[in-house]
């Protein structure tokens, strides 16, 4: 595992064009990173390993998402967290909101309650469930993933419980109108309107990032 130090200076060198991030964001980022490669030479976590990659492709990028969407005061879901992202960076990024980090898997789910316990993240919880399952039983304003499967995919998934949460996020890369193309008519079926997307870009070779919202029917909010 890296040291704590290189660990820091590559979230610093990733992050030094950002403004507004608040104060202990980092350390608490590094703090994460730091347990997530530990784990990760026992449980498949993460395949993105360089402090570098790790800087730019797991924390900025969900920095930079949780910059885009209003979680203040929001009930939100992480379906399918493994990792912990965007879960995890995105409740220390907005304390004022709750976020639930869903996994299925019982090693995921493990590391998840490490990671929430050992650093204190008071605003975040685990549950060991499928996404659908959970929502079955518990509304949220917010359901977000990252890297789960494809738009079509992830709207089939939630088609039984899509009057249990307002809003559905979808974290995608470069490629994602061809997905929101794909994903069209199934989400029309299903009522889910395809309301916002928003672009961003990472530095270096890390290339386009986008936060695609849509609406769902009836919303539990």
């Amino acid at each position: 595992v890296p040291s704590r130090q290189v660990i820091m200076g590559a979230l610093e060198t990733a992050f030094a064009a950002e403004t507004g991030v608040p104060e202990g964001y980092l350390g608490r980022c590094a703090d994460h990173a730091e347990l997530l490669l530990d784990w990760n030479q026992r449980v498949n976590l993460t395949s993105i390993l360089s402090p570098e990659d790790m800087a730019v492709k797991h924390y900025l990028d969900c920095w930079k998402a949780a910059r885009l969407l209003p979680l203040l005061g929001r009930k939100v879901l992480d379906l399918g967290s493994g990792g912990g992202f965007p879960g995890i960076p995105l409740a220390l990024a907005e304390p004022n909101c709750s976020v639930t980090l869903c996994e299925s898997r019982g090693r995921r789910v493990r590391f998840l309650e490490a990671a929430v316990e050992s650093m204190g993240v008071s605003n975040a919880s685990v549950v060991e469930a499928r996404g659908e399952d959970y929502l079955g039983g518990a509304g949220v304003d917010v359901v977000v993933t990252r890297a789960l499967s494809s738009v079509r995919e992830t709207v089939r998934l939630l088609r039984k419980v899509r009057q249990r949460f307002s809003e559905l996020i979808l974290l995608k890369g470069a490629s994602w109108s061809r997905e929101v193309k794909a994903g069209e008519r199934e989400a029309q079926r299903l009522g889910f309107h395809f309301d916002t997307v928003l672009e961003y870009e990472l530095p270096g070779a890390a290339g386009k990032r986008a936060v695609l919202i849509y609406r769902a029917p009836g919303g539990a909010g």
